[in-house]
C-alpha cells in the first residue's frame, strides 16, 4: 500500500513538473511569436513639412520600397506647422508599437528645443535611420541686381534688416545659415519662414523675397532661373562649378539639412531594427542613390546608433555655435 501510494506521489510529481515547464515554454515563445509578426497593418509615415517637398518626395520614392520590404500598406500623412515641430511633439506622445514613423530633419530637431519649449526633446526622438543630405546654397534670382555675394553683402550692410531671405521653418538649417551669416559678416537680413521648401520656392520665384538660402535640390531643379551666389558646403556643388563656397570667400560657413526617419520613445528594438533593415536596404539601393544624386541630393545610409551619435555629435556642436547667436 505505501509502495502505491509512493508511486501515485511520484507521478503526480512528474504531471505538475511537467505542466510547469509546458506554460513555462509557451509564457516564453508568445513573445517572441509576437515580434516575429511585426508588422501586423498598416504604417502610417508622418512627413512634418508641406505636400511637394523634400520630406515628402523622399516619402513617396520609399513607400512603394517600404510596402514590399515590410508586407504592409504605408499610408502618408501629414501634420504640418513649427518648422516640423507639431508633428515630432505628435510622434514623442504616439504609441511605441511601429506603427508610426515619422520624418526627421537635422539640425532642426536639435534647434528647436535649444532655442524655445517645443512640445518635444532631441533625447525623446529615437532615430531608425537618416538616408538624405541636401547642403545649402544662397540664391538670387537671374534678374536680381545682385550679381555676387560681394554685391548682396554691401546692399545688406547699406540698407540694414531690408534685404529678405527667405526660409523653410524657424529654428531650422535655413535660419541658421541666415543668422551665422549675419554674424561671420556683420550684417542684417530679414528673414522670411514658411513652412516648407515648396512655398519657399514660390514665394522666391514671384518675388516676395530678395534671397533664399535652399535646398540643393532646389537650387538644381531651379538652376535656369537662379544665381547662385554662394554654397555652404566644403567644396564646390558639381551642378554650380561657377559658384564659390562661403569658405572660398573668406567666410566659414557649412549649412546642410540631413533627412531620416524616427520612431517614438520606448519602441522594442525588434521593430526599431525591422525598420532600420528596410530603409537602409532602400537608401543603399545603387538606383535610389542614382536618382537622388540626378536630382541634387546627398545619398547618406546611417543605421540606428549611428544616426543616434550623430545626433548627439550635432547637438554638442549647435549648442557652442547658437551660445553666440544673437
Amino acid at each position: 500500500m505505501r509502495k502505491r501510494a509512493w508511486h501515485l506521489v511520484t507521478l503526480l510529481t512528474l504531471v505538475v513538473a511537467a505542466t510547469f515547464l509546458l506554460v513555462s515554454g509557451c509564457g516564453k515563445s508568445q513573445p517572441q511569436q509576437a515580434e516575429d509578426k511585426y508588422p501586423e497593418k498598416q504604417i502610417n509615415y508622418l512627413v512634418t513639412f508641406d505636400p511637394g517637398g523634400q520630406s515628402d518626395r523622399e516619402a513617396r520614392r520609399q513607400q512603394p520600397l517600404l510596402e514590399k520590404a515590410l508586407g504592409q500598406k504605408v499610408l502618408i500623412d501629414y501634420k504640418v506647422g513649427g518648422g516640423g515641430a507639431v508633428g515630432w511633439s505628435e510622434l514623442v506622445r504616439s504609441k511605441p508599437d511601429g506603427y508610426l514613423i515619422c520624418g526627421i530633419n537635422v539640425p532642426h530637431i536639435i534647434l528647436q528645443p535649444l532655442q524655445q519649449s517645443t512640445g518635444y526633446t532631441t533625447e525623446q526622438i529615437v532615430p531608425v535611420a537618416m538616408f538624405q543630405s541636401t547642403p545649402l546654397g544662397l540664391a538670387v534670382l537671374k534678374d536680381s541686381p545682385y550679381k555676387t555675394l560681394d554685391d548682396f553683402l554691401n546692399a545688406a550692410k547699406q540698407k540694414s534688416g531690408a534685404i529678405a531671405i527667405g526660409g523653410s521653418g524657424t529654428f531650422s538649417g535655413h535660419q541658421m545659415g541666415t543668422l551665422r551669416l549675419e554674424n561671420l559678416t556683420g550684417t542684417k537680413f530679414k528673414y522670411v519662414p514658411f513652412t516648407g521648401s515648396a512655398p519657399q520656392m514660390t514665394a522666391f520665384l514671384g518675388g516676395h523675397v530678395d534671397a533664399v538660402f535652399a535646398n540643393s535640390d532646389d537650387l538644381v531643379k531651379q538652376k535656369d532661373n537662379i544665381r547662385l551666389l554662394a554654397f555652404a558646403g566644403n567644396e564646390r556643388f558639381e551642378s554650380f562649378p561657377d559658384a564659390p563656397t562661403f569658405k572660398e570667400k573668406g567666410i566659414d560657413l557649412v549649412e546642410s539639412i540631413d533627412r531620416g526617419i524616427a520612431v517614438p520613445p520606448g519602441t522594442p528594438a525588434n521593430v526599431i531594427e525591422k525598420l532600420e533593415a528596410a530603409f537602409l536596404e532602400i537608401a543603399r539601393n545603387p538606383d535610389i542613390q542614382a536618382q537622388m544624386k540626378k536630382e541634387g541630393f546627398v545619398p547618406i545610409a546611417m543605421g540606428h546608433e549611428e544616426s543616434k551619435a550623430y545626433i548627439e555629435k550635432m547637438t554638442g556642436i549647435y549648442k557652442e555655435i547658437t551660445a553666440g547667436l544673437k
